[in-house]
């Protein structure tokens, strides 16, 4: 009996790790909630961006026209809308869809701007060049062709959605 004395715990004791055990439970079962609350935008997955329409396939010709579209974006908590540019055109029946970046330092590039290279899209922060197909011209800065945005024609609509990297 003396061993059950020595190891018995004395109300203050006993008050003491109850309200701790208590408080531990309920400081997690606010905080639980609320991290989940705050971080869930963050780990969300990013949802594919939606095609959007950006010209009748009636508004293109063979030659590069430049078209800016608008799509709402949601960053996390954050919504806003985004405009962006493409080159569009027909290559026969085929309409063509080009990112106006370029791939050397990501400036943008423009259609038949340089008198000295007609028929070319040209970068004029370092002079990079691109034939009409968007395919870099060998020895100016940029390594690798315009990107190409995933496309699709319905009911005589261009839709646009991610720019595809071409390698």
């Amino acid at each position: 009996m003396s061993s059950e004395k020595e190891h018995r715990v004395s109300r203050r004791q006993f008050l003491t790790y109850t309200l701790t055990g208590v408080g531990g439970f309920m400081a997690a079962g606010i905080a639980l909630p609320l991290t989940r609350f705050a971080l869930d935008p963050a780990l969300e997955g990013g949802d594919e961006q939606e095609m959007v329409a950006v010209a009748s396939v009636d508004e293109l010709t063979e030659e590069p026209q430049r078209f800016d579209y608008s799509f709402e974006q949601e960053d996390a908590w954050h919504t806003s809308e985004v405009t962006q540019t493409a080159w569009l055109y027909l290559d026969g029946d085929e309409v063509v869809a080009l990112s106006p970046v370029c791939t050397h330092l990501g400036c943008t590039v423009d259609w038949d701007s340089n008198e000295d290279f007609p028929n070319q899209f040209f970068c004029p922060c370092h002079g990079g060049r691109f034939e009409k197909d968007g395919v870099n011209v060998a020895g100016t800065p940029p390594t690798r062709p315009l990107d190409v945005y995933e496309m699709e024609v319905r009911d005589g609509t261009v839709y646009l959605g991610r720019p595809i990297s071409r390698d």
